[in-house]
């Protein structure tokens, strides 16, 4: 504690320092986040056309790809003990690539200024949730993140049809001024809050436990210690809650600093940690190999403009809205096994028929479907990482988060690369690239099956075969 006469209380500490302020300001960085990543996706098609290159599938493929190549950022972040003053550092340097990309007067300069905005971008994401989880008491640290997170369908909805607008009425500069200029909104935001590490120093904890969690603790402890006659009804403990509160807490106790790089060797232990994380790489895969291909898919197809494309990329984010809360809504209900299954099942049709190219409005009706159920993924899976990081020692929801982007890191890095590749290069590359995505999301159903859940849905359905065979 370093309070002295000089010192003054800062104005509006409880409500900058609180955790809903933090979670607030997160999200407004994410969905910024994913708003400068995805306004550029239906203009670099066309003003590398108009720069007089060709193979502008694969080149837009390796513009998204050194953005995703941020993966040592998230690597190095746990070392941080400061959180805000990294995070002002990333979002100027975000400012300045977007300046760098904006000017860029060749190729090799824009690939420059992408892998820049990637780094100043990754250091605002990792970071930033970190902080989130540095804020939030343990027992809504889900929930918090899960708030969060709905600012990368936020940004995503916005960045295509507002940089294809701005684009078509503007020109090339236009998006890369309001991706500055969100960018700086977020800046102000990031300033005005308070580290958890700087409000205890006047005697204030945004992550102090609420009340319920100090139930649920009582609850586990009345279970482990097999007291029959608990003075806490179970009925008043929220279900999300119960084994989580000890578990944490005893985390949070724990020395041993552990690399995002051990939380994968632990992960690894569990075939169930190993099945989430393998469907994981496989969305973000699915999710990015389209991004360099569907503005000239379209353009090919329907002679859409980037003003065209960037409104009808907006069905395919906009159903995410409302399919990730609908998922973790029933994954509490039914268990993470269920959801994931019939995501994936109600997936496989409709990357199917977007391969038909009769009708654009058919495309988009089925492109937002795909999306919608392609998306519900997430929510489950991420909670049965949670799950199996409470049987890890040493491994906490942080840890979790950091595995959770670094792979998706991984697959949204090779997304573009794959879908440019095959798009240019590769006849009827458009019915390939679906093709392709729906394979790794049949075997991601086969994975599922097999090992999702504490009870996966094929040994129930192997142990009611041979209790039916013994009937019989």
């Amino acid at each position: 504690m370093y309070c002295t006469a000089l010192s003054r209380r800062p104005i509006g500490l409880k409500w900058r320092s609180s955790s809903w302020m933090v979670t607030f300001v997160i999200g407004l960085g994410v969905a910024v986040d994913l708003l400068v990543y995805s306004m550029i996706i239906p203009v670099i098609p066309f003003h590398l056309e108009r720069l007089g290159h060709s193979s502008i599938s694969s080149m837009t493929g390796w513009l998204l790809f050194a953005f995703a190549t941020t993966i040592p950022i998230a690597m190095l972040s746990e070392r941080y003990k400061a959180r805000k003053m990294p995070l002002i550092a990333g979002l100027f340097v975000l400012v300045g690539s977007q300046i760098m990309l904006m000017e860029a007067p060749n190729y090799a300069v824009m690939c420059i200024a992408r892998i820049l905005q990637g780094i100043g971008s990754s250091i605002v994401w990792v970071i930033g949730l970190a902080l989130l989880c540095d804020t939030s008491p343990p027992s809504i640290v889900g929930l918090q993140l899960g708030i969060a997170m709905c600012g990368m369908s936020i940004g995503f909805s916005i960045g295509p049809p507002v940089g294809g607008l701005l684009y078509d009425h503007f020109g090339y500069r236009g998006p890369f001024i309001f991706g500055i200029s969100a960018t700086v909104i977020d800046l102000i935001g990031r300033l005005i809050i308070i580290e958890r590490k700087d409000a205890l120093v006047w005697g204030l904890d945004p992550a102090e436990a609420p009340d319920s969690l100090s139930k649920t603790v009582s609850y586990n402890e009345n279970v482990s210690h097999g007291i029959e006659n608990s003075t806490i009804d179970p009925a008043d403990v929220p279900e999300f809650l119960k084994g989580v509160a000890e578990d944490q807490l005893s985390k949070e106790t724990t020395t041993e600093h552990l690399s995002l790089l051990s939380v994968i060797v632990q992960l690894s232990k569990s075939p169930r940690a190993l099945a989430a994380l393998f469907v994981i790489f496989v969305y973000g895969v699915t999710y990015s190999i389209q991004e360099p291909s569907i503005p000239l898919h379209l353009q090919d197809v329907w002679n859409l403009n980037s003003k065209s494309v960037g409104l009808v990329m907006i069905a395919a984010v906009v159903p995410t809205l409302f399919s990730s809360p609908l998922a973790g809504y029933f994954t509490d209900k039914r268990g993470a096994e269920w959801v994931s299954i019939l995501s994936i099942l109600l997936a496989l049709p409709w990357w199917g028929v977007i391969i038909i190219e009769r009708s654009l409005a058919l495309f988009i009706v089925c492109f937002a479907f795909q999306s919608f159920f392609t998306s519900g993924v997430i929510a489950p899976l991420t909670a049965e990482l949670a799950a199996v990081s409470r049987t890890l020692e040493g491994v906490g929801y942080a840890h979790v988060y950091g595995a959770f982007n670094l792979v998706y890191g991984v697959g949204t890095s090779i997304g573009p690369i794959v879908g440019g590749q095959i798009y240019d290069n590769v006849r009827k590359g458009w019915l390939v690239l679906c093709v392709l995505a729906a394979g790794l999301l049949l075997l991601s159903l086969c994975l599922v099956t097999c090992f999702t859940g504490v009870n996966p849905v094929l040994r129930r359905l192997n142990k009611r075969t041979n209790q039916a065979t013994d009937f019989s």
